[in-house]
């Protein structure tokens, strides 16, 4: 087919890398524009734009699609469909309409579980054992359209990082077979019941909440790892913590219970295994205390 294919994070990167093995043409690639970042704030483009200048694709950021001449500079494509991936941004109807056979959407959780922005993220925070990949048909509701094909994934104690990458490549997978025998993916509504909207992370949900139990503090460490990273504030200083177990010692929330950095949290405790300071790498809690000790008594905030 001739596809215009529309992602901008790294969890859309396996999709197009499979697209184009597949032998589709890829007519343009669309994605957001290069953002600051850094300690220079320098433009960095994404994932996708790097990846698709690498193959030789046009590639094409405009800051919206709302604009009439941009969605003509689209129909202009003449495309068999459009392939999204964690775009970003919202498709009006008249891009929605564009394509012959429309847009199709590959998204991150079992529909209609956590529709929206960051379905991996809310998935292992409420505890969820298994989420999955959905790939649907795009329509002007979020995340409503018609479903095509699924994949289930179990989502054990794997991080947001493990499991965005796990279902990167089975969604990439997927949504090759589906376009490859379209009449074999009938599209079938979504349910009525089930419905869970994935709002978008706001940075302050990373501060450890050990009121509410190492169960919950655990999931917030896997949920934010990478980004933004699970922390606690000892002494002005936030410590990422990136990975943790929990252990079976009560002690009251946000008091350190040992030397080795055992964390209260009303009837259990959290410890964190994998820690980072303020503009240094990762490193073990042990090498942490070796030159930042922290003493059992002392309030975590």
């Amino acid at each position: 087919m001739r596809l215009i294919f529309m992602g901008t994070p790294d969890f859309a990167v396996p999709a197009l890398d499979a697209l184009v093995a597949a032998g589709h043409e890829i007519a343009a690639v669309y994605c957001q524009p290069p953002r600051p970042a850094g300690r220079g704030k320098a433009l960095q483009r994404s994932p996708v734009q790097k990846r698709a200048e690498a193959m030789g694709l046009e590639v094409r950021t405009p800051v919206t699609l709302r604009d009439a001449d941009e969605q003509a500079r689209f129909a202009a494509l003449e495309a068999d469909a459009a392939v999204v991936a964690a775009y970003g941004l919202i498709l009006p109807r008249p891009i929605l309409a564009a394509p012959r056979l429309g847009c199709f959407n590959i998204h991150a959780s079992l529909l209609p579980r956590w529709r929206g922005a960051a379905p991996i993220q809310r998935a292992i925070l409420a505890g969820d054992e298994i989420t999955g990949v959905t790939i649907m048909d795009m329509e002007a509701g979020l995340d409503t359209g018609p479903m095509r094909a699924t994949f289930e994934a179990s989502i054990d104690r794997k991080t947001a990082s493990e499991l965005t990458a796990e279902l990167a490549g089975q969604g990439a997978a997927l949504m090759v077979e589906v376009l490859g025998r379209l009449d074999a993916f009938p599209p079938q509504p979504q349910p009525d019941e089930g419905v869970t909207y994935a709002s978008k992370i706001d940075k302050a949900e990373a501060r450890l909440n050990f009121a509410a139990g190492a169960v919950q503090a655990e999931r917030q460490v896997r949920a934010f790892n990478p980004a933004p990273g699970a922390f606690f504030q000892l002494n002005g200083e936030r410590i990422r913590v990136l990975a943790a177990e929990i252990e079976p010692q009560a002690g009251e929330p946000g008091t350190v219970l040992d030397d080795k950095l055992l964390i209260g949290c009303g009837s259990d405790a959290l410890r964190p295994v994998r820690v980072q300071r303020a503009g240094r790498g990762a490193m073990s809690a042990e090498e942490l205390l070796r030159g930042f000790p922290v003493p059992a008594g002392t309030r975590l905030s």
